[in-house]
């Protein structure tokens, strides 16, 4: 969902064109303080302010901005611009935001890779010279190949790019 705030005449137009453009719901607050409300009701992809109502309330602007969550925040002049820029203004936003994600997500998954695969060295390095250690019980010895065993499919599954159970 999509929150539009701004308090011009053109703003059910603006919505609507954000709508068809999305195939997205849009909500509308006139103010500030009701776009806090609109936050705290619901979840939003995107917030997209009327720059000049930004300006004349900057109080009312932190709060609302403290209230955003995952919202990505938009600030356009519709002063001077028409829905069809508006809606690729969004779009725009929009796409970048997804990319961003995606690179924060690839950044992520390759540390938690780099993370386990350590772990992981240290695990199949001590396994390996417990069981070199002479005089173990039998049973110590199968549990120890156990967790040498697990560790080895377990890395086989990273450096695959796998992450499903064995």
């Amino acid at each position: 969902m999509i929150l539009l705030v701004t308090a011009i005449e053109r703003r059910d137009e603006c919505a609507r064109a954000i709508e068809q453009a999305l195939n997205e719901p849009v909500a509308v607050a006139e103010t500030l303080l009701q776009a806090v409300i609109f936050l705290r009701a619901g979840a939003y992809r995107a917030a997209v302010f009327d720059e000049q109502m930004t300006q004349c309330e900057p109080d009312e602007l932190d709060t609302t901005l403290a209230h955003l969550g995952m919202a990505l925040p938009i600030p356009v002049n519709l002063a001077i611009t028409g829905a069809d820029r508006l809606v690729r203004d969004v779009q725009s936003a929009l796409r970048w935001r997804t990319h961003q994600e995606a690179s924060v997500r690839e950044v992520a998954a390759e540390s938690l890779r780099r993370a386990l695969n350590n772990n992981l060295t240290t695990l199949l390095l001590n396994c390996e010279l417990a069981l070199e250690t002479s005089g173990l019980p039998t049973r110590v010895t199968e549990r120890l190949s156990y967790l040498h065993d697990a560790a080895q499919a377990l890395r086989a599954q990273l450096e695959a790019g796998k992450f499903t159970q064995p």
